[in-house]
């Protein structure tokens, strides 16, 4: 079999930014402090990063965290501008609030953005003067505006929202009679036009009609509109089914431009507005957007940019002149950011993450491609604004956490190993603070979901993964990229995931574990195993089917039945497509043996499982099914915790507190103590973990 990259040899970890870490890293006195689970709870992360027209500005949205007694709620985000120049940060709109997606105005002299003010009011596009003044409502629809894009003039904006309901609904609903017609009465996802100074009084004209819009751009000279839809409004349909379409502004003619097998990413005019670039999956059975495909405006076959045999998967496409692409890939733990001539040939890298350290977003650029923004993240960095001008290095623009400087951080490294049928793996290690050589330690092991994701060697440490804190308390952590991960290529998910679930994926992760201990680092005796999602899933199969190599587990919103699960998820053919392969009918057994609940007798590993009651993803059922079978075969280490009103991950501080105290915990009691799975389990009430100011009884 083809290996995804050249073998290093056995039993042999590979330092790739030891060096680069160790020079960022504070100088850390004795006294220094690891970080905290508090810490973590107060971390501040830039979450969107957009260059002025002229180069000069970044506007960027910032994540703040509530507090433990703020009212229950997802992160506030803030809207802040930085000078290219001086460095000089403006605040613009801050405080309890909730800005997405900014964008400048084509001449720069404003900011459009999401937001939702008022207590019951709908998400609409709001502008604000650049030069000082107060933000004023563009849009006034009935219902959340989920997506905008300025017109080239400047003088327009257009924007998608969904279909109202009717007044007869409206009344229905009032009286008890609004009914679930599930997957029936779906409204679509309409594309809109307003102008910015309308106001209330002027309707938005309405420019599509009968199918779901989820995407849209301009042409450059704003007469057409590139768009991605798909027939109905579910979110299965938008992952399998959602095809780029044409739409002539004035005539709102509407034709399909392209028939891409599977999944889309993004999408582009070039600039004389002649032809298309965007990404997307090679084959339906691609389990992530991979390729780069340039086609004609016009219509006909579209091109593969993507070099052959490509190692990685291209994310992310853009034009850097009308004869030039230039797109992102990720390529094992590191991303890079190459062009290519639009006709084919060998590409360019012009930005590698391995050599700046940084781990970087997708930019956005000015029209002459000489000033950048993007968000980066480095080992010890977690989400930053930077900006580029086509240098060798990145100019990081904000820190938003002055205060990490004092935490004694990790050692980070990337690892390299050798699978069983000797395909290479690669993975992030975090070695224990005041980590001596010669001694074993314990080990948690981190799975990502998806699979269609992969971890790079930047900042990972989050409220359900916390690889640095529990480096700070003593162990190993480990997060592989196992084979279905994206970053090795295509060929890789044909033949060894897709409709093998848990099978060598898994084993990966099995076999790095086994290499660890082999090294000498890892007590075998004290390991634990956790995960969200896939990630869930890979716990609940090492708490039953690979029980001897765990004592602990952590599963979150994870999978433990297969057959249930295709009937609960709400993306079925996503998960039929690209996964399994197969229709149920056609592997009914090895459904089942690939299920958690089959192995689940077998388990001598501690459980914990937890995830939102309202997941559509992966349905509340399977974490309840797979505590039933543990529970009616004695099992005396389970527990369940949900999540109420939350989905496929939590996004209130609550839930996010909870999980993260919650899983320490478990790991410490029974991992780094050893206890015996027999005894007490720990504390259920871990209130006072929470930081909440309660009053006394």
């Amino acid at each position: 079999m083809k290996t995804s990259r050249p073998m290093t040899p056995k039993r042999t970890i590979v330092v790739a930014v030891l060096a680069l870490v160790v020079g960022l890293l504070p100088a850390a006195s004795p006294a220094a402090d690891t970080l905290s689970p508090a810490d973590i709870l107060m971390i501040k992360t830039a979450s969107s990063a957009r260059i002025s027209p002229d180069g000069k500005w970044i506007a960027y949205t910032v994540r703040v965290p509530r507090k433990a007694d703020d009212e229950a709620g997802a992160d506030y985000r803030e809207l802040h501008v930085v000078s290219t120049r001086t460095g000089e940060t403006r605040p613009f709109i801050t405080g309890e609030v909730t800005i997405n997606s900014p964008s400048w105005s084509p001449d720069g002299s404003h900011i459009a953005f999401l937001a939702k003010r008022g207590e019951k009011a709908k998400t609409q596009v709001w502008s604000i003067p650049t030069d000082g003044g107060e933000a004023f409502q563009v849009t006034h629809s009935e219902t959340n505006v989920s997506a905008f894009r300025w017109h080239p003039d400047g003088k327009q904006i257009a924007y998608v929202a969904t279909t109202p309901p009717t007044k007869t609904e409206k009344k229905l609903k009032d009286k008890g009679y609004g009914f679930v017609f599930y997957e029936e009465n779906l409204k679509h996802r309409n594309l809109y036009v307003i102008p910015v100074d309308a106001g209330e009084d002027i309707d938005a004209n309405q420019l599509t009609d009968g199918l779901t819009v989820w995407g849209f751009e301009f042409s450059p000279d704003g007469k057409s509109i590139a768009l991605s839809a798909s027939e109905k409004n579910l979110v299965d349909y938008r992952y399998m089914f959602e095809k780029i379409h044409i739409l002539d502004v004035a005539t709102e003619e509407l034709r399909q431009l392209t028939n891409n097998p599977g999944k889309l990413g993004n999408y582009a005019f070039s600039p004389d507005g002649k032809r298309i670039a965007y990404a997307a999956a090679k084959e339906q059975w691609d389990h992530a957007v991979s390729q780069a495909y340039v086609i004609d405006v016009s219509g006909g076959d579209p091109v593969n940019l993507t070099p052959a045999d490509f190692l990685g998967h291209i994310n992310w496409v853009e034009w850097k002149d009308k004869k030039t692409v230039v797109y992102r890939a990720g390529e094992g733990v590191w991303n890079t950011l190459s062009t290519v001539k639009a006709e084919g040939g060998d590409r360019k890298i012009i930005l590698h993450s391995e050599k700046t350290g940084i781990i970087f977003g997708t930019p956005t650029f000015t029209k002459n491609f000489k000033h950048f923004a993007m968000l980066g993240t480095a080992p010890d960095v977690p989400l930053e604004v930077y900006y580029w001008s086509g240098g060798k290095k990145l100019k990081r623009m904000t820190t938003l956490n002055p205060w990490l400087s004092e935490r004694k951080l990790a050692r980070q490294e990337v690892v390299r190993y050798p699978a069983r049928d000797g395909r290479e793996i690669e993975g992030i290690l975090y070695y224990p603070i005041d980590y001596k050589e010669g001694t074993r330690y314990p080990l948690i092991v981190t799975v990502h979901g998806g699979p269609e994701s992969h971890y790079t060697n930047g900042w990972h440490t989050r409220y359900f993964q916390p690889p640095q804190v529990l480096a700070g308390k003593g162990y190993f952590v480990f997060l592989p990229n196992y084979r279905s991960s994206t970053g090795y290529g295509i060929d890789v998910i044909r033949t060894d995931h897709l409709g093998d679930p848990a099978g060598k994926e898994f084993d990966d992760v099995a076999d790095g574990i086994d290499y660890l201990i082999d090294q000498g680092m890892v007590d075998r005796e004290r390991v634990g195993l956790g995960g969200g999602s896939y990630g869930g899933f890979a716990a609940a199969w090492f708490s039953s089917y690979y029980t001897e190599k765990v004592k602990a587990a952590c599963m979150f919103v994870g999978i433990s039945d297969l057959v249930s699960k295709r009937g609960t998820t709400d993306i079925p053919y996503e998960e039929w497509l690209v996964h399994s392969k197969d229709k149920l009918e056609d592997m009914w057994q090895l459904s089942l043996e690939r299920s958690p609940i089959y192995h689940a007798h077998k388990s001598r590993t501690a459980v914990l499982i937890v995830g939102g009651q309202a997941d559509p993803r992966v349905h509340p059922s399977q974490s309840l099914e797979y505590y039933r079978r543990l529970k009616m075969n004695d099992h005396p280490a389970v527990r369940l915790v949900q999540y109420p009103g939350e989905r496929h991950g939590n996004r209130k501080q609550p839930g996010k507190a909870d999980i993260l105290y919650r899983l320490i915990e478990w790991y410490d009691w029974y991992v780094m103590e050893n206890k015996p799975l027999d005894g007490p389990m720990p504390p259920l009430d871990i209130s006072d973990s929470y930081g909440l100011e309660l009053e006394e009884e």
